[in-house]
């Protein structure tokens, strides 16, 4: 079964030097350029893969952002029908962009849970199959194959990676890059796991000792959005050494900034979040001399919406 996602560049990027000494080295897995724009394709691909191998015609995706895009490029691939259904507050541009594949969407809701619930109905359909956005084993296995390549890719450039730095929304991207240390005999790689203050619910689940459910999602990085993240990102934290830490949304945007003045793409403040903690060079990173950073990408970021950020974080 060939997989829908491609083999994405690692490149190794040095920040510029700091207080006269020489900026970190830094590997980054440019998973922004991926045909959906973000790693998404990686897992969610290869559940959609399997699902119609197992006889689905029809995939149901709740989603209105990356993971939804994700599946529109997946079901276009396989030939099948794919529905997202995206809550009132999804941005024009994306609701285009997924229509623009071939996708039905539908609109339902004024927050994606009631989203979900509409997704969940249609799936009692003959033939339907729920895609949910990150919480699949599915996905995590898809999600993996990213450090499958980064391994070799490392060894490669003779430039082993001794960190690894990932955003968490739900936890599928987490639990993917997990997934993939372990099973690359890798599992002595600490992960550093971050989040935007506002949508931080895997950081409140680690202080809590158990799932925390946020009352609301007040960062600008909607992509991290997930209310409550994936009991099995949760779990790893016995099985693995994790740091969980948050930024802000000016860091995260900052870092976008940067990271476009340095490698000329864009990427949304959800990826900025990982690519701050270099940038900002936080007290985390010490110890490490070769972070490998997620550069997980996403849809929702053009040069207005980069410019409004600025702006509003100036």
């Amino acid at each position: 079964m060939r997989a829908l996602h491609i083999t994405t560049p690692l490149l190794q990027h040095r920040l510029p030097s700091h207080h006269g000494r020489p900026g970190m080295p830094l590997l980054l897995k440019l998973e922004n350029l991926q045909p959906s724009g973000s790693f998404k394709l990686r897992g969610i691909g290869l559940m959609c893969q399997r699902a119609v191998a197992a006889g689905a015609t029809h995939l149901v995706c709740p989603s209105g952002g990356n993971a939804g895009f994700a599946a529109a490029v997946a079901g276009a691939a396989l030939g099948v029908r794919i529905t997202i259904v995206v809550p009132l507050t999804t941005p024009a541009t994306v609701c285009d962009k997924i229509r623009t594949i071939g996708a039905e969407l539908i609109i339902a809701g004024a927050v994606w849970d009631e989203a979900n619930a509409v997704a969940l109905a249609m799936c009692e359909a003959p033939g339907a199959v729920y895609v949910p956005p990150f919480d699949h084993p599915d996905i995590w296995d898809g999600n993996a194959t990213l450090i499958d390549e980064a391994v070799v890719q490392a060894q490669a450039m003779q430039c082993e990676f001794d960190v690894v730095i990932c955003a968490v929304g739900g936890g599928g991207l987490l639990c993917g890059v997990l997934e993939g240390l372990h099973r690359n005999a890798r599992a002595d790689v600490p992960v550093i796991a971050v989040e935007t203050n506002g949508a931080a619910s895997f950081h409140a689940a680690i202080e809590a000792g158990s799932l925390v459910t946020l009352p609301e999602i007040s960062s600008i990085a909607v992509t991290l959005g997930a209310k409550r993240v994936a009991q099995a990102a949760f779990d790893w934290r016995r099985r693995h050494e994790l740091h969980s830490i948050t930024v802000s949304d000016a860091q995260a945007v900052h870092a976008c900034l940067r990271f476009a003045d340095d490698l000329r793409m864009l990427v949304e403040p959800a990826c900025g979040a990982a690519l701050a903690v270099a940038y900002q060079d936080l007290p985390v990173l010490s110890g490490f001399e070769k972070p490998l950073i997620v550069v997980c990408g996403g849809i929702g970021v053009d040069l207005a919406k980069l410019t409004n950020w600025q702006h509003q974080f100036a």
